[in-house]
């Protein structure tokens, strides 16, 4: 990071809107960052689903819960409700629907890249991240010289 950065979600680089809901995409520090808000209602398998056309949410998250009840469900069937102040971490393969009368709002440091866009959109999106990661391990991996 060259020099220091400040966005607001209010003033996103990108907003994706999918039914009883929306995303607030800010792209920062050489990442992306995103607030999702979802309204009463909202179920990914109902209102994302149809737009990423995947059996289940294939993006991993790492989000910090901020208002709200989200319910997830793991593909393996493991289930959980998270609330204010919860740390979620993700892997793909999940759903998730809002509980109670409350919109639930999440910022997720991992799944902002592709959350709301077609499969094959947020595959091509997310390549050249997968690229910069596999060069940082390679880079990492070779041995230091000694000085003389």
């Amino acid at each position: 990071m060259a020099s220091a950065e400040y966005k607001r979600f209010e003033q996103p680089d990108e907003r994706r809107t999918f039914p009883n809901g929306h995303a607030e995409i800010v792209n920062i520090g050489g990442g992306v960052v995103g607030r999702f808000i979802f309204y009463p209602g909202w179920r990914w398998s109902n209102d994302v689903m149809p737009i990423a056309k995947t059996r289940s949410c294939e993006a991993p998250h790492f989000q910090y819960h901020v208002a709200g009840h989200l319910a997830i469900r793991m593909d393996d069937g493991t289930e959980f409700v998270a609330g204010p102040g919860d740390v979620s971490a993700l892997p793909s393969g999940h759903d998730a629907w809002v509980v109670g009368d409350q919109p639930a709002v999440v910022v997720d440091w991992c799944g902002a890249t592709s959350y709301g866009r077609p499969a094959a959109e947020a595959k091509a999106a997310a390549a050249p991240r997968r690229k910069k990661a596999a060069a940082r391990k390679k880079t990492a991996a070779k041995p230091k010289k000694k000085r003389k």
